[in-house]
């Protein structure tokens, strides 16, 4: 716990209110006093209930599901507070939204993830916060100061305390990369638990077949992990894992994502798939009506906080990579 005075302030949307009460309560603040309401035709409205002037502000909201609610919401908390003349405005984006539409992948396709960055900064942000981007580029659709923190410490910690290198062969467990696109990030996380590294290459041989499923990597007979940044729909992760098994003979199947969006079949894809446990992190919260008991949350609350102490006071973060 860390004791502050009255220049720092902490506020939230709806996405995720139990993550941001657990932040200040590892900060020893109060959370900010405010209301976030939606009226009968949609649209957000915010008021702030203590004074903000000359305050360093942080604004925690998640732009998950509903991905532009939450995001009018965040626009307008931003506003709110310009407008009330605080000192420092920080948009902490625990899961940013639209950070797979970086590119155009075809003709006539937007950039999302640049607009989104685009009226963030508009708003009247002037730093944003946030953990494991889709594509760590989008830190350049900025024209703020943008704090990336990464989500691995956290698995590695939790693997290496699972499974001890003084109990378990390392070199029995495999990290697996679901797709190409995920190979560096697997691969720098295979490199801190200390285990091999494979990789699932999914592609169509021709066109209207089904989905050939090559695993790149000796995974037989061996525990694998698979790393990565979301899981949706699970399709994805799911197949990746029937084919760790179906076709490299692996032993069995753990998985882990930074972030939990969870959409449409995933809790019964991940119910009925080879995986074992997935771990998410906290930064979307799990439906309340979830009955898939696979799924793991763990907390990345005080990782936040000790980033919004480090940002607040002006000092290096990073000690938490």
């Amino acid at each position: 716990m860390i004791a502050y005075g009255d220049n720092i302030k902490v506020f939230c949307g709806n996405s995720n209110p139990v993550f941001a009460e657990t932040v200040c309560k590892e900060l020893g603040i109060p959370l900010g006093q405010s209301t976030v309401k939606t009226f009968a035709d949609g649209e957000a409205s915010v008021s702030l209930h203590e004074t903000v002037r000359g305050c360093d502000v942080f604004l925690i909201q998640s732009t998950c599901k509903p991905v532009n609610d939450r995001l009018m919401e965040l626009l307008v908390m931003i506003d709110a507070c310009r407008r009330a003349s605080a000192g420092r405005i920080t948009a902490v984006i625990p899961y940013f939204g639209y950070a797979r539409q970086d590119r155009k992948a075809k003709s006539r396709d937007p950039i999302s993830a640049k607009l989104v960055a685009n009226m963030i900064t508009a708003a009247g942000a002037d730093r944003v916060l946030t953990m494991d981007l889709h594509a760590a580029q989008i830190q350049g659709f900025f024209d703020i100061p943008v704090d990336h923190l990464l989500g691995n410490p956290t698995f590695v910690k939790y693997y290496l305390e699972k499974f001890p290198e003084d109990k378990f062969n390392h070199d029995e467990f495999v990290v697996v990369s679901p797709d190409v696109g995920s190979v560096a990030r697997a691969r720098a996380f295979a490199a801190k638990v200390h285990m091999g590294l494979a990789i699932v290459d999914k592609r169509r041989q021709k066109a209207n077949e089904c989905e050939v499923m090559n695993v790149i990597g000796d995974v037989k007979g061996k525990t694998c992990i698979i790393y990565d940044d979301m899981v949706d729909t699970a399709g994805s992760l799911c197949n990746a894992a029937n084919a760790l098994v179906e076709v490299g003979g692996a032993k069995e199947v753990y998985a882990c994502a930074t972030h939990g969006v969870l959409s449409g079949p995933a809790f019964d894809r991940i119910t009925n798939s080879a995986i074992k446990e997935l771990v998410v992190h906290n930064t979307i919260p799990v439906p309340a009506n979830c009955t898939c008991n696979k799924i793991k949350q763990l907390d990345v609350a005080p990782i936040f906080a000790r980033a919004i102490a480090h940002i607040h006071g002006g000092t290096s973060i990073a000690d938490l990579f």
